[in-house]
């Protein structure tokens, strides 16, 4: 049965959507307050990046931490709960106001904001796995090579153009296929087993199933399995089977095709021969080395009861 959420932070980007983003944490925040009371929340509002991670790590005497925004203040607000002593952890909360959502897909989260609020109200705190990538750590998804070159893409996009949404990530996707259709050798290494070399075009780490706003890259990936789901395409791919392939991964259709091997492992050391573009929940990062552990969980979160 919903326990109440308590006294609760709304960490809110207010860069959401275009800015968009202040507008909803005002209402999301005069939503809750009548429901919950006017000492009951607090609203804030960050100002760049890591802002949330800083708000989170030192807030006290909270006992649930909503995040409003996409992917990133959600990436943010959970680095700054994992920062804190496991016991000292607040229930983490999700209102999708971002351009991918797809830890709030995950979820199973409403995209209208108030259908969201009301979820949350009668959601009941559910531990779930969280990864870290050497110290850093990601909720949904890590990724190299191509994919991680249209998501990086994508956000470029969005910030110079103004537009959101799938077809933007879209428009992306078949710009790096036809342009930037690279692979890079690596040397893989599955819960302490040797290594094994190889070769990638895309290489996605996954607790849930989506990147990309709503592609479903490793369709059977769950947030409290205490494992991580891999896919991964190998080369050679024409441009054209790339393509097909990458329209299919939409709706999760990608994974029988030749070029595609989905693994599954609790931790993973990777090493590329070159630096490849790499994401995690949408942010950049970078390196040729990857030491990757899930920790299963490790975080509360407000979940639906159609949630996963």
């Amino acid at each position: 049965m919903p326990q109440g959420l308590g006294k609760v932070l709304l960490v809110a980007n207010p860069a959401a959507q275009n800015g968009r983003g202040a507008t909803a944490a005002s209402r999301a925040a005069a939503w809750l307050r009548e429901r919950l009371g006017d000492d009951a929340l607090t609203l804030a509002p960050t100002s760049g990046p890591r802002h949330a991670s800083a708000l989170v790590e030192r807030a006290k005497g909270y006992d649930t931490v909503i995040a409003l925004g996409g992917d990133g203040v959600i990436h943010e607000a959970a680095n700054g709960l994992m920062a804190r002593p496991a016991d000292r952890r607040p229930v983490l909360g999700v209102l999708p106001v971002g351009s991918g959502n797809d830890y709030a897909r995950t979820l199973g989260m409403a995209s209208n904001l108030e259908k969201a609020c009301a979820q949350l109200l009668a959601a009941v705190p559910q531990a779930v796995d969280v990864g870290c990538v050497n110290g850093s750590w990601f909720v949904e998804t890590l990724s190299f090579g191509l994919d991680a070159a249209i998501a990086l893409d994508t956000i470029e996009r969005r910030a110079r153009t103004g537009r959101t949404g799938t077809a933007l990530y879209m428009e992306a996707g078949f710009d790096q296929l036809l342009h930037h259709l690279d692979s890079y050798s690596y040397e893989l290494s599955l819960d302490g087993a040797p290594p094994v070399a190889g070769r990638s075009i895309i290489f996605a780490v996954q607790l849930g199933p989506y990147y990309g706003g709503g592609f479903k890259v490793c369709p059977d990936a769950r947030l409290d399995s205490g494992r991580f789901d891999l896919c991964i395409a190998h080369p050679p791919v024409s441009k054209a089977k790339a393509a097909y392939i990458f329209l299919r991964a939409k709706g999760g259709g990608h994974t029988g095709f030749k070029p595609i091997e989905m693994l599954s492992a609790a931790r993973l050391h990777v090493e590329f021969s070159q630096q490849p573009p790499a994401q995690m929940d949408g942010e950049r990062i970078e390196g040729r080395t990857f030491d990757v552990a899930v920790h299963p969980g490790a975080l509360r979160v407000l979940v639906p009861s159609q949630g996963r």
